[in-house]
């Protein structure tokens, strides 16, 4: 990958975790606590969206499979850093949910980050001849 790839990647995991995370401020109490089946409806397509769109990015900047891995840890750590430093304060910096809320909330991103990563790394190990079962 070139450093203007590596660059935008991290800018735009950094901007998509900031909209995600203006957006969830904002619409939180609506998904996460006004009753199971909204916050389970959010839990499946949100990871499933999330990972498209940064699959559409990886796609667009013609990153070969090979370096997917690589490609989706630079979209997928500015927000993970910034979720830790969120949930670790997520009374002051989402003051429209519940402090209860915050389990749920990181259970969410785990999950949304995980999918991502785990496709990002399975499409590496087969680009590179590699096996996913041993």
């Amino acid at each position: 990958m070139k450093m203007s790839d590596n660059l935008l990647f991290a800018g735009f995991g950094a901007a998509f975790w900031v909209v995600g995370t203006i957006w969830y401020e904002w619409r939180g109490p609506q998904v996460f606590e006004s009753g199971s089946q909204r916050y389970w409806i959010n839990f499946v397509l949100t990871p499933v969206v999330s990972a498209a769109i940064c699959m559409i990015i990886l796609r667009w900047r013609h990153v070969p499979a090979a370096e997917w891995a690589s490609a989706a840890l630079l979209i997928a750590l500015p927000g993970m850093f910034g979720e830790a430093v969120l949930l670790s304060c997520f009374v002051t910096l989402m003051p429209r949910m519940h402090l209860e809320t915050a389990g749920k909330y990181g259970a969410f991103l785990f999950a949304t980050y995980a999918l991502f990563l785990t496709i990002a790394e399975v499409v590496t190990i087969r680009a590179s001849g590699g096996s996913i079962s041993h």
